[in-house]
């Protein structure tokens, strides 16, 4: 069976709502929770935000784990610093990601640049993926004492050959997963000390 594009577009809408709803019962205590995807060419660019309840220094410190992001990121298998100058890492990173019935190893390095307190950026300097940029940043929420709003926003595409429509929903749940994963870990040393 065919599909018009405008049905295309419908579906992939329909997958990200429901991948939105799913996000939003994943993390434990995080409050709004999203993430959105939207097709930009042959790539898909992702935000993502929720609200936690953690003091700053213990989410950027999560953040910049980066020789750790293995242990709670899913689908990373390694990471480790290769090379630090002042506020930019270069991070070496494998994983896998799940396109339907297809398992795509992903081997990249990284460049993260950090602005403390509030925005890490992030782009792929080489690896299989085509294209992978974007930033993490925390704004604080007016009134609150240790909440802050965290965001995800970037763009990814592999280097596959499969169609976008087909990989967009697997992709933005792969995303998804691992900023969960990402929330979780913040949740979890922020409960240790406590």
């Amino acid at each position: 069976m065919q599909r018009s594009p405008g049905s295309t577009t419908r579906w992939a809408a329909v997958v990200v709502a429901v991948g939105t709803v799913f996000a939003a019962t994943r993390a434990e205590s995080a409050r709004d929770v999203a993430v959105d995807a939207e097709r930009q060419g042959n790539a898909l660019a992702i935000s993502a935000h929720a609200t936690i309840r953690a003091p700053l220094p213990l989410i950027w410190a999560t953040l910049t784990d980066y020789d750790h992001l293995a242990q709670f990121i899913p689908g990373m298998k390694r990471s480790r610093v290769v090379n630090r100058r002042g506020n930019t890492a270069v991070v070496e990173q494998t994983g896998e990601a799940r396109l339907w019935v297809f398992h795509y190893p992903i081997a990249v390095v990284v460049e993260s640049v950090e602005h403390y307190p509030a925005i890490i950026g992030v782009r792929v300097l080489a690896g299989n993926l085509r294209q992978l940029a974007g930033a993490y940043r925390i704004d604080t929420v007016a009134g609150a004492h240790d909440e802050f709003v965290l965001r995800w926003r970037g763009i990814i595409e592999p280097d596959i050959s499969l169609p976008l429509f087909l990989t967009a929903p697997e992709l933005r749940k792969a995303v998804a997963e691992q900023f969960l994963g990402m929330i979780n870990e913040i949740e979890r040393r922020h409960g240790a000390h406590e």
